[in-house]
């Protein structure tokens, strides 16, 4: 019999995201790690693409958050995409309403552009969900605007909430559409030579 060969050692994981979603998708993986937001500007370029923008954004917070050599850094940005148009998080209820009534009974995208790194070595992805949204009247929007819950989601909804009754059916990655694609993020991390989980 040949001789067992010990598993690498996993680095020390830092996830530049205060996004507490995305917190709860390490912590279902049983990872370890240090929660470092990036500071960075998220305005959308002129004329950018909903996933360009996804990605541009992944790699800008990657990048700014300095680890340390050997760390490995989990950056994503998600946004919700109906026809093209980006829908960030709502300032305000007439703004949360509105982003409801404008996914009402029709599908829109959900894009979650997802870097890792190791020092000076990345790799990027960006996955994308579809998710089709039930027919919403007036009382439906003010009893979901009322629960607070859109005020710090992309497109204004959380579907592993509350927002999950406004959900008819999703085509893809649900872990996408709550804000970290973990099946890309395993593979991305397997590409840098890192098991997760």
């Amino acid at each position: 019999m040949g001789d067992r060969v010990e598993p690498a050692p996993r680095p020390r994981i830092v996830l530049a995201s205060g996004s507490p979603r995305r917190r709860e998708l390490l912590d279902q993986l049983g990872l370890r790690f240090e929660v470092r937001p990036a500071d960075i500007d998220e305005s959308v370029l002129d004329g950018e693409e909903p996933r360009t923008y996804v990605a541009r954004l992944s790699r800008e917070k990657a990048a700014a958050v300095d680890a340390g050599a050997g760390v490995l850094v989990i950056a994503a940005d998600t946004t919700v995409d109906v026809d093209g148009t980006i829908l960030g998080k709502p300032a305000d209820d007439a703004e949360a309403r509105a982003m409801l009534m404008a996914m009402s009974g029709r599908r829109h995208h959900v894009h979650t552009g997802l870097t890792v790194r190791i020092d000076d070595r990345s790799a990027t992805s960006v996955t994308t969900t579809a998710v089709d949204v039930v027919a919403i009247d007036d009382a439906l929007a003010s009893w979901y605007v009322a629960t607070r819950e859109p005020f710090d989601k992309a497109g204004g909804y959380a579907i592993q909430g509350a927002g999950g009754v406004l959900v008819a059916a999703v085509e893809g990655s649900v872990s996408n559409v709550i804000g970290l694609p973990l099946a890309t993020l395993s593979a991305l991390a397997r590409e840098l030579g890192v098991r997760l989980p």
